[in-house]
Order: C-alpha cells, then structure tokens, then sequence
C-alpha cells in the first residue's frame, strides 16, 4: 500500500494537528513534493517537534497530486535524535517578520498510521546517544561522585556542566563511564561559522552553549582522559567540542596532554574534531600520538565553504592538508561532512565531495545533519539552485567513486588500527 502521510501543522496556539485533507509535503531543495515512500521512516524515538513560526506550510493536495499553501496554520518541523541523516526539508513560506530559527536541523513531519513520520536514513548503528539510554539523575549522581574524588580538575567542573545544564550526550557518557569522553580545551576560534554553536553567530540567533571560558592545563586533560580510557573497553576521547572553539587554537597545550596521556597507557583513540586549519600542528599533534582526524567540512568547493565557515587565515586546502598529514602519519581520517538537503546532493556538490575526499585520504564520512535556520544556508550558498539527484544518490555516489569508504555519525575506536597501520610504516 503506497505510504500518503497526512499532513501535520500547529494552530496559533501551538497545538499540533494531522490534517484531515492534505497530504505531507517536502523540499528538497529544488521543488516541493510529496515523499518518496523510501524516504520516510517514523519519527524516531528521543526527537523533537517544533513550531515554525509566521510561516505557512505547504501540504500536497490528494486530487491534484500538487503543492499548495495552506493558510491560517503554523509549519511544523522535527528534530530527528542522533545517527538519523534527514532527507529533505520542511516545506513552508516565511512571512516577512517570520524569526530566525534556532540552530536545529529541520526536518519535515507527516502523520501516518497514528505515529509521526518524517525523511530520514539512520546511518549508524551505534546507539551511543540513543537519548532512551540516558537517566539525568544517574548521570548527576556520577559528575558529583567524580567531582569529590578530582575537586581541583576544572575539565571535570565544566564537563559537569555541560551533562546537567545543555544535555550533552558526550559529557553525560562521560560521567556514565562509556563510550566517547569530551576534552574541551580552546575559547578562541579562527572559523567565523554561520552556525556556530557555542558564540552567537549572525542575525540575533543565539548559541546553544556557552563556550569553554578558559585552557586547561595538560594534567588536567590527561587525568580526564586516562580516566575514561582505563574503565571503558575500546575507548575514545575526542578534542574539539560544541562548547569551545577552535582546538587547533591550543595545539601545543594538547600535544602536551596527549604525551602525558601515551606516558601512562597505550590503549584507547585519541581524537581531534577539527577545523583543520593548521597542518604543521596536526603533523606534530600525530608525532605525540594522535590516532584520528576529524574535518569539519560543509562543501568541497572554495566558494562555498568560506561562504559557511568565514576562516581566518586559512583555507579549505589546508584542511585537506590536514587529512592528508594525518594519513600519511598511518592515522585515520574522518570527514564531518554537514549535510544540507538541495546542496550537499546538487550534481556540482557530488562530484567536488568525492574529489575532496580522495584528497584528504578520507577512511570514513560522517553524515551529519547541518543545525542552521534553512533559509539563513540558502542565502549564504554561492550559485543558482540545480537539480538534485537525493542524499541516498549521494551516498551511492561516494560509495562507488570511493568503494573502500565507510559511512558513520560518530568517531569510531580505531586505536589497534592505527597501531596496525603505523607498525607497518616503521617496519616493524
């Protein structure tokens, strides 16, 4: 039976409603449409629904087959929880006041079968942030637990911080004893991102973290990351954060702490989300023991990566250098790919995607979905809109352009790997 969800929308009280005629409609970037019946999965358990505000929702009409406003109604939009990749947008016409929306990643919703629908593609099996897995008061319990035993480690303070007042999934494993520890340590950057999550980027959006407000020293980052590496099986600890900046910023402080780290255990993956802006400190930061490399990257074209990340003093060739350096040193080389629905699948955008990722020496793409108001993208990207061939195309792209690639949404423990790789580089 083909699959016609039903669409949804809220009245000017917030209330949400399944419309009793029209059906679900999306953008992808290039048209409005009805969704493709493999495009749409229900929505996920852990996400959220929000309120579109002065803007109209489209809905398909079921006689016509076309796409039509519907007025006196508010769009709504999910939130899809973590390793969902979404597929296309919320469709809806912005009135001239309509806000600037918060830093989420939106989504289209429909009704079907008494359940919430949306587009989207779970590309990770990991459910490390599966948010059904997490209990607030466990995870306050442990911070407060940890915090007696290290009461001068500030990191231990502002990870505590980061689990009880932003939800962080990363802190709260922490504190949990499980999977991916955070190491925050920069509050200067070198990007200008339009969607900047820990300073307020342009037009009045606010940030949703407060940025790490000072460096920690090297003992401090060791002692939290031998912590965690000690009491969690195939463990990763990861520079570079949403609440700070740049980690690159403070790549001396790190190299220090990752010394001291392999001073008192070989086991664990030593991490580094970055911007990738400084080669030569990445190229040292592997001689200290880095394991893995994680790029941030938006676009694969000049144009349009500077229009988003606004660097300073660097650019998009120095972050594939930084792959590159990380590959050659037998590390390994993620690329945090941020993904837009009608950009990142325009045929332009493909083809510049598999060439940048051969060139930075890419062993794994995460499919991470772009937090910025949609039309604040739109207006920031270079050219006129082309058609799109699908985010699914995309991948089956990458995949056959690149047939040793893998696909993700976190940093994936890769310490006997690298170790296997960078013994054979010595001989050994």
């Amino acid at each position: 039976m083909l699959k016609e969800p039903k669409m949804v929308f809220c009245d000017e009280d917030g209330e949400l409603y399944d419309h009793p005629f029209y059906n679900m409609a999306v953008d992808d970037g290039y048209s409005i449409r009805a969704p493709h019946e493999e495009e749409l999965v229900y929505l996920p358990e852990g996400s959220d629904v929000w309120l579109l505000p002065s803007r109209t929702p489209y809905g398909i009409n079921p006689e016509t087959k076309g796409a039509e406003l519907v007025g006196g109604v508010q769009g709504v939009a999910g939130f899809a929880s973590p390793a969902y990749l979404r597929l296309a947008l919320p469709a809806y016409v912005s009135e001239e006041d309509a806000p600037v929306l918060p830093l989420f990643a939106y989504a289209p919703l429909g009704w079907w079968r008494n359940r919430l629908v949306t587009a989207a593609v779970r590309v990770d099996k990991s459910r490390r942030q599966d948010p059904c897995l997490f209990d607030r008061d466990e995870v306050g319990q442990k911070a407060k637990e940890l915090r007696k035993k290290m009461p001068t480690n500030r990191l231990v303070q502002h990870l505590e911080h980061c689990a009880m007042v932003y939800g962080c999934r990363a802190a709260q494993n922490f504190f949990l004893g499980r999977e991916e520890g955070p190491l925050p340590t920069s509050p200067v950057c070198n990007s200008g991102c339009a969607g900047c999550l820990s300073a307020s980027p342009d037009k009045g959006v606010i940030a949703p973290h407060d940025r790490i407000s000072f460096v920690p020293e090297p003992e401090e980052i060791a002692e939290v990351a031998c912590l965690h590496i000690g009491r969690v099986r195939n463990a990763v600890v990861s520079f570079g954060q949403g609440c700070e900046g740049e980690p690159l910023m403070q790549w001396r402080v790190i190299g220090e702490a990752i010394r001291l780290i392999r001073k008192r255990t070989k086991a664990g993956t030593i991490n580094l989300n970055t911007n990738g802006s400084l080669p030569k400190a990445v190229a040292s930061l592997c001689e200290a023991g880095l394991d893995a490399i994680r790029l941030s990257v938006n676009s694969f074209q000049m144009a349009n990566y500077s229009a988003y990340y606004r660097p300073k003093g660097y650019s998009l060739a120095d972050v594939i250098d930084s792959g590159r350096a990380v590959s050659e040193s037998g590390g390994f080389v993620s690329v945090n790919l941020l993904v837009f629905p009608g950009f990142s699948d325009r045929e332009s955008e493909v083809a510049a995607t598999i060439a940048g990722l051969k060139q930075c020496k890419a062993d794994l793409v995460q499919m991470r979905n772009l937090n910025i108001d949609p039309e604040v993208y739109r207006e920031l990207m270079v050219g006129d809109p082309e058609p799109v061939v699908g985010l699914r195309a995309l991948m089956h792209e990458i995949e056959t352009g690149l047939p040793d690639i893998r696909f993700g949404y976190f940093n994936p423990p890769v310490r006997t790997l690298v170790k296997r790789r960078r013994a054979a580089k010595s001989g050994h």
